[in-house]
């Protein structure tokens, strides 16, 4: 009798890093496709929760649930954060929050599904990384402080506002616009 031999396949190992890192990337959605899709979205949130979207009042709340951690007494004689977080009520628990965090999940879905989950920083020739990540951070600073100065961010005012026709958002989005265009006159160079 011939012994036959048998050879064992070993079963095929998924790569995680070609699997979490290296996918192809995806064409980009249409812009006016991508917009269709962000008002159908905005209409259901406003028909189903009566609210509209945002992400900076959900910023807020977690900053200052952090803060409740750790300075409470600071929190409980502020009257801004006296309503979010005073005595035993909890920031976190409002919808706006949900929204926030659904939204930083999207998008690093989105960007993982679609091939282009990756850490980079963009910048021109002129220009460090180092100084690129501090104009962001300054820039970030003042946009979080505007929103929070005119009650809410571009996503609030802009599409939330703007959809239901508020003043006070176009007049926002205006002056965001103006100012974003009067500043990059002057920061032109370091991008080219």
């Amino acid at each position: 009798m011939s012994a036959v031999t048998q050879t064992k396949s070993k079963p095929k190992r998924l790569n995680w890093r070609a699997f979490f890192l290296e996918r192809p990337a995806k064409p980009y959605v249409h812009p006016y496709l991508g917009g269709t899709i962000l008002g159908v979205v905005l209409f259901l949130a406003f028909f189903i929760t009566g609210n509209g979207l945002g992400s900076s009042g959900g910023v807020n709340r977690i900053v200052v649930f952090l803060e409740d951690l750790i300075a409470p007494g600071h929190v409980d004689r502020t009257p801004y954060l006296l309503k979010m977080a005073g005595g035993s009520l909890n920031p976190l628990d409002d919808w706006i929050v949900f929204v926030t965090v659904g939204a930083v999940l999207g998008g690093f879905i989105s960007g993982w599904w679609n091939g282009r989950l990756k850490v980079e920083t963009n910048k021109g020739p002129r220009i460090t990384v180092r100084q690129r990540w501090a104009l962001a951070f300054i820039g970030g600073a003042i946009m979080g402080y505007g929103a929070r100065l005119a009650r809410g961010c571009t996503s609030g005012q802009a599409l939330s506002g703007g959809a239901i026709l508020a003043a006070g958002s176009w007049a926002l989005m205006f002056a965001i616009f103006g100012g974003a265009y009067a500043l990059a006159y002057f920061l032109r160079k370091i991008w080219n």
